[in-house]
């Protein structure tokens, strides 16, 4: 995996690149759009890559592991050739979701010991068993396993999660490097900063993960219940530690505002699940701000749903059809949602990367801050 640095915001830190993998070219900053199972929930591949324009996906770990499993993966030829998409993946380590099964599994220096949310069965992910698990997916990026601790743990707390999760990496690092994919491309591992909200054991693990020299870094941990100001202190904090030319990713977040925020502090790429979930129980993202489309003001509003949107769907339906839809339960308008939210996910770190390049990131950024928080 290369990445080409292309320019850096004069008044702060946002940056514009190019990341090239085996499966194509990925031009940062970046949103990712969440594809849980394999799949965009209620999105197809053509609409996320010709209306959406995304450029990568993501696959998760735990997920795959327990549905289809393993071996369907490897007798398909991974993941790309399972479910039909040709541009690069991401696969999380399924740490986040062994942290979301708290009252389901045990960390152990071992490993996460947890129970499937299927069927009850017992399973065990070690650092180097889903450094093995990411191999048979064949994803691009793969990630370290690490334990996500709660935004709101003690110091004692998350400087003991912090030391596993140092000893986990430290094996899963091994692991990658005495392994090769399986389906003849090249795959990445990227290395996760823990430390919760301590500025101490984020620069310590930084440092840490800095010193392995890996093709990328992730930052994780954050939006799990912390302020959001203290967030975005937390990437400051990190990045002014891993290297420059790296790509960073901060994982699971977030709003608009967030990845607006985050972008300015140095990030290149983000995840979250936020423009489908949100999208499905009615909520629209878009650059004058959101809208919740089960209010009665859009039921004789017969305008296009966003008039200047950069998806078809945008065009094509009113918003007074498309509070019909979501009021009278109808799939389609989840399906319209998960676009249109998309959509605009991608619309947004695309013109964040524009403004970069052109020099105005600052008084943009700042401008759109305050117009995608907006209640329509």
């Amino acid at each position: 995996m290369e990445f080409k640095l292309q320019a850096t915001d004069k008044q702060g830190k946002a940056r514009a690149g190019l990341i090239t993998t085996d499966h194509g070219t990925i031009a940062t900053p970046i949103f990712m759009p969440v594809g849980t199972v394999g799949s965009v929930k209620a999105v197809h591949f053509h609409e996320l890559e010709n209306d959406i324009k995304a450029q990568i996906i993501l696959g998760n770990t735990y997920h795959l592991y327990l549905r289809p499993g393993i071996e369907i993966l490897k007798q398909a030829g991974g993941l790309h050739k399972f479910n039909s998409w040709t541009k690069p993946i991401l696969t999380d380590s399924g740490g986040f979701q062994v942290f979301s099964l708290s009252s389901n599994r045990k960390l152990k220096e071992d490993g996460a010991h947890f129970r499937s949310h299927i069927d009850g069965s017992k399973h065990v992910f070690t650092p180097e068993g889903v450094v093995d698990i990411q191999r048979a997916i064949g994803a691009d990026i793969m990630m370290a396993l690490d334990e996500c601790t709660p935004g709101t743990a003690d110091y004692d707390y998350a400087k003991k999660s912090l030391g596993l999760t140092t000893r986990w990496l430290q094996r899963g690092w091994e692991r990658y490097k005495q392994t090769e994919g399986l389906y003849g491309y090249h795959q990445s591992f990227f290395p996760i900063v823990q430390g919760c909200t301590y500025p101490d054991l984020r620069r310590q693990a930084a440092q840490m993960v800095t010193d392995l020299g890996a093709e990328g870094n992730a930052i994780g941990g954050l939006a799990v219940g912390e302020p959001a100001e203290v967030m975005y202190d937390m990437i400051e904090v990190v990045n002014e530690i891993l290297p420059t030319d790296r790509p960073r990713y901060l994982m699971g977040v977030g709003t608009p505002a967030n990845i607006l925020e985050a972008i300015d502090r140095g990030v290149d790429m983000m995840d979250c699940v936020m423009p489908t979930r949100n999208g499905r129980n009615g909520m629209l993202f878009t650059r004058h701000g959101i809208m919740n489309m089960r209010n009665k003001k859009w039921e004789n509003d017969f305008s296009p749903l966003q008039e200047d949107g950069p998806s078809y769907v945008d065009r094509t339906y009113s918003k007074a059809y498309v509070r019909h839809l979501f009021v009278s339960q109808e799939i389609l308008a989840m399906q319209i949602a998960s676009i249109h939210n998309l959509a605009f996910y991608l619309w947004l770190v695309n013109e964040a990367r524009r403004h970069i390049i052109e020099g105005d990131f600052k008084t943009w950024k700042t401008e759109m801050v305050e117009n995608v928080t907006r209640r329509l």
